[in-house]
């Protein structure tokens, strides 16, 4: 697991890398304190859940916005900082580092030239305590997308439950319903669960145009955690498809043992195999056995109106 410092360990790299009093836009020094902070490449790599930005980049944001706020940072004009003597006095007294515990309490003492810490929540009964740790080590961005993805990973684990739960021919609904939801099913194209009994092997059927000329054919084994697919399994199913296909997917809500993923891969018949995590992955990504509970918005100032 790549390791990128805390939005806290950037403070003083960023102080320093504006020492020199130079007024530099956002763009300009943020590879500078990256190179400070003695990043590589793999560090430099990792970006948020959202994808859309890198994580080092939002934690020196993070830090510069923290230091404007308690007068280590000035900003002259949009997007453009220069350090203060405040900022001066933090790289003296910390040269090796400094948490935000730290420059709050300095900025309680009247003879500092730092400024008391303002949060932008007033209410402190605004948001549930968290860890020091989780403060200390994530932005509030991150912390929003690390409880995201713990929601996400709890709503997985009942799903694959509640699919477990479910009688045989309800998870084959299911699975059609999801690879429809997919698009498997094309602009014109259906999906059918076939005959629980004599299906051959085959749980679900989708035409992807309206002649059912291309056929996607699917297999849905309904198994605890426990019981592995293995290679039989998937023999039998491509038998199945022998004369019909040459391709198929096999849903389970399991795992596939490895001789059933190398059967998979040097079969001519081209088949997809999808596990119990990947599954619920899926489901929840195309919105098949779940809904959307909550949505937040994520604000920040427009610098446009204000100019």
């Amino acid at each position: 697991m790549v390791v990128v410092p805390s939005w806290e360990e950037f403070m003083i790299p960023t102080l320093r890398v504006l020492s020199d009093g130079v007024v530099r836009t956002w763009r300009e020094f943020q590879p500078l304190v990256a190179d400070e902070a003695r990043l590589d490449t793999k560090q430099r790599s990792v970006y948020l859940a959202s994808g859309r930005r890198r994580v080092y980049e939002d934690r020196i944001g993070w830090a510069v916005n923290f230091l404007r706020n308690v007068g280590a940072l000035q900003r002259p004009k949009r997007a453009h900082y220069q350090i203060t003597d405040a900022g001066r006095e933090l790289i003296k007294q910390f040269p090796n580092g400094v948490y935000e515990r730290d420059i709050k309490a300095l900025g309680e003492d009247p003879s500092s030239p730092l400024r008391v810490y303002q949060p932008v929540t007033r209410k402190k009964e605004a948001a549930a305590p968290q860890p020091k740790a989780v403060q200390s080590e994530l932005t509030p961005i991150e912390q929003v997308q690390s409880g995201i993805n713990r929601i996400r990973e709890d709503v997985a684990s009942e799903l694959l439950s509640r699919l477990q739960e479910k009688e045989p021919g309800f998870f084959e609904n299911a699975v059609v319903e999801l690879l429809l939801a997919m698009g498997y099913g094309g602009t014109s194209g259906t999906g059918s669960v076939t005959q629980l009994s004599n299906d051959g092997g085959i749980d679900g059927v989708i035409d992807q145009d309206i002649l059912g000329i291309n056929r996607v054919y699917i297999q849905a084994k309904r198994y605890a955690d426990g019981n592995i697919v293995g290679r039989p399994a998937l023999q039998a199913f491509v038998g199945a498809l022998s004369g019909k296909a040459d391709r198929g997917v096999f849903i389970t809500t399991s795992q596939f043992s490895d001789g059933a993923k190398v059967y998979a891969e040097a079969v001519p018949t081209r088949i997809i195999l999808i596990d119990g995590e990947r599954l619920t992955t899926l489901m929840i990504r195309y919105g098949v056995g779940v809904q959307t509970r909550e949505t937040y918005k994520v604000v920040e100032i427009d610098e446009d109106f204000f100019d």
